[in-house]
């Protein structure tokens, strides 16, 4: 069994501890090694050279290695280098508003990564981070959304050779203005010379972003301490724009990115806060889409488990992935489905039916086509028949299908 497959949490643990002691060694070899006499000595002696280096790093520089975050707060704003025109005049038919949420897998497309498939990819190059972000600018002016909502977007970040996803898409398509909120903010990864992350969710908009809020879901409390602090730090992104309509509420777009390797309830807990934010906006007398990657299959889906279908070649054969079995979590969306005011754009029945037309996500390298949806969009107000397509197209573009539906504005299911 290969560790690093296995385990994506072997990344953010100290391991990088290692390669500083060997350097120190090499580098200073009568300063490390002088007076050890057994191996309680060396021990103490390399973990405390390491922990003086790490120190060192943490402790000198004027930001904190690790970004954490309040429990609400606001998220980062941005605007197009150029507005188009849409953002200034509605476009016709503008009582509908077709809206698109996609997990991009930071322009990685299906390239083999260390932590999401069987790949040992930590960086990729700049021409990389291009091929992949123009396909998916030509995919979203393909779909031509008025809202879009993405996961997995990198701002400035090493693996993607510092572009900043979200200003870039803006400029390469019809959109206008954004919300950011990092949910992976670290100044400094050692291990395998990653650098610098920041990673989120997003949300762009045709039309103007009034308010922000990034607000914090609980983190994994299956980790230890140390992995925890290091480790993702989820979030709803809730926003509330300015549609050029005369509406008698208010209208907000959420996005979510639950957590996708938890062993416990984490992913149960953030999905419920999720639901809890959509019955506040529902009571309060707004409208709202939301959605986003919720990690989490329907209701009743024909599949369970899919350790066959995410288990690496050298893996064991009785190895199962964290994250791919779902038989204990098959009722963990159901207050999505059976609620009242919250309405998915693709009909539960229709799911039932046929779940492979609605299958979003395969992992890079052993899913050779779509086996689950783990993708969703829901709202308040009703989504005009028949106007959902899940875009199974663009499977070289990402490990997740985009979704997209059209939400008619002017009624809103009583």
């Amino acid at each position: 069994m290969n560790d690093n497959h296995s385990n994506p949490e072997l990344i953010y643990r100290p391991r990088w501890i290692v390669p500083i002691i060997r350097d120190a060694i090499k580098n200073y070899p009568i300063i490390v090694l002088k007076d050890i006499r057994n191996f309680k000595n060396a021990m103490r002696i390399f973990t405390f050279t390491a922990l003086c280096l790490f120190s060192f790093t943490f402790f000198s520089s004027c930001d904190p290695l690790v970004t954490t975050f309040e429990d609400v707060e606001d998220a980062v704003m941005y605007k197009a280098a150029s507005i188009t025109e849409p953002g200034v005049v509605p476009p016709e038919g503008f009582d509908v508003i077709k809206v698109m949420t996609w997990n991009i897998r930071f322009g990685a497309a299906r390239i083999p990564w260390y932590i999401d498939s069987c790949g040992d990819r930590v960086l990729l190059t700049k021409k990389e981070v291009m091929t992949g972000l123009e396909g998916l600018a030509e995919k979203i002016k393909q779909v031509n959304p008025d809202i879009l909502l993405l996961q997995e977007v990198d701002v400035e970040s090493k693996r993607t050779a510092y572009v900043d996803e979200v200003q870039w898409l803006l400029d390469h398509t019809d959109m206008n203005y954004g919300a950011f909120a990092s949910m992976h903010q670290i100044q400094f990864i050692p291990s395998d010379g990653m650098g610098r992350i920041d990673q989120g969710n997003a949300i762009l908009s045709r039309w103007k972003i009034l308010e922000t809020e990034r607000i914090q879901l609980p983190l994994r409390g299956d980790q230890s301490a140390l992995t925890q602090y290091f480790w993702v730090r989820r979030n709803i992104l809730k926003v509330k724009i300015n549609i050029p309509l005369s509406l008698p509420r208010d209208f907000y777009v959420v996005n979510i990115h639950a957590a996708a390797f938890s062993t416990d309830d984490t992913k149960r807990q953030q999905i419920d806060k999720f639901i809890e934010i959509l019955d506040e906006l529902d009571d309060n007398g707004a409208y709202y889409v939301a959605g986003g990657d919720l990690n989490e299959i329907p209701p009743s889906s024909d599949s369970t488990n899919f350790c066959d279908e995410d288990r690496c070649p050298e893996d064991a054969d009785d190895f199962c992935r964290d994250g791919s079995d779902f038989y204990a979590e098959t009722d963990w969306l159901n207050d999505l489905y059976n609620g009242y005011t919250i309405h998915p754009a693709v009909p539960w029945s229709e799911y039932l039916e046929d779940n492979s037309p609605h299958f979003t996500h395969s992992v890079v390298t052993t899913g050779y086509s779509w086996n689950r949806k783990l993708d969703y969009l829901f709202s308040n107000s009703e989504w005009v028949a028949g106007s959902h397509i899940t875009h199974q197209d663009a499977f070289d573009l990402s490990d997740h299908a985009p979704i997209s539906a059209t939400l008619n504005i002017d009624q809103p299911i009583p």
